[in-house]
């Protein structure tokens, strides 16, 4: 067996003395798969990283966990456990030709809770993340959930109807859709500058723009579809747990108005925190804020 130079042992030993941590318990960390397999069969890719109470962050609309990654680092740090998984057909998580409808998306949010055997979760999501977490809620109840958060809902309901009146016609969801399928690099491209702040680096946007091509035009549609088409107005109202909600008053991809306003409305006694300025993806252009407010709210 090969031993520590004293170059080596030197540095372990002051990081360790700086921790506060002995050798051996430093070593310790649970061996946890980084699959979960669905009901259905599908692998699920999951990050699983750190001890403590669970925090369960579902992504965006082609997103996968690792545009978590400066959450999870936080969090880590501050003893908590961060599960952050890919969705199907996203990031390392297998990709079948179907299972994109929200009852499944729902059942595997719920076959990763049940797997990893996580309770008293603080259950996260974000843009579309937020309709899998409202839905889980209604379908599998709160039992496993201590809180709700969140970040740039899509929810509750975004088709214009008759009891519906200040949303978006259905006929533009369509033609939105149809552009995303005739040239998604070309949609990407033209709806960018309001998604970022203007001071977003562009290796940042590179970096998003490869994780959402990455992600199989069918699939990227499938699941448009099931954010646009989703009436969560009846699951927000019945949401027992305590609920924080992130917004930002420059949101161009879910306004405001049409989604946090009315998503907090619904949901008893929930906080709605407004960023003023603040685009769509905050997690990563308000990244720092977002863990001082969640902290605040999961230790309050």
């Amino acid at each position: 067996m090969n031993r520590p130079t004293v170059l080596e042992a030197t540095f372990l030993g002051t990081a360790l003395a700086a921790s506060g941590a002995s050798a051996p318990a430093a070593a310790q960390s649970p061996v946890r798969s980084p699959y979960v397999t669905a009901r259905d069969g599908t692998k699920l890719f999951v990050q699983d990283w750190g001890n403590g109470k669970p925090v369960l962050l579902l992504s965006a609309w082609t997103f996968n966990g690792s545009a978590w990654g400066t959450q999870i680092a936080a969090l880590n740090e501050k003893g908590f456990r961060c599960i952050a998984p890919d969705r199907r057909g996203h990031g390392r998580s297998e990709m079948p030709s179907s299972g994109y409808d929200l009852q499944t998306l729902t059942d595997d949010v719920a076959d990763i809770i049940e797997a990893r055997d996580l309770r008293d979760v603080t259950l996260v999501g974000f843009s579309m993340g937020t309709v899998e977490a409202v839905n889980y809620l209604a379908r599998y109840g709160s039992d496993r959930i201590a809180r709700l958060v969140l970040v740039a809902p899509t929810t509750p309901f975004l088709v214009k109807t008759e009891d519906n009146p200040d949303a978006v016609p259905k006929a533009m969801i369509d033609a939105d859709h149809a552009t995303i399928a005739r040239d998604f690099a070309k949609w990407i491209a033209a709806n960018e500058a309001p998604f970022f702040l203007p001071e977003t680096p562009e290796i940042t946007r590179a970096w998003i723009r490869e994780m959402m091509l990455s992600v199989p035009l069918p699939v990227a549609l499938a699941c448009r579809r099931t954010i646009s088409f989703s009436d969560l107005r009846a699951a927000a109202a019945s949401i027992d747990r305590p609920t924080l909600i992130l917004h930002g008053d420059k949101d161009a991809s879910a306004p405001l108005p049409l989604t946090g306003a009315k998503t907090a409305r619904l949901i008893k006694g929930s906080k709605l925190v407004v960023y003023e300025g603040g685009p769509h993806p905050l997690p990563l252009t308000h990244g720092e804020r977002v863990i001082a407010d969640m902290l605040a709210f999961m230790t309050a």
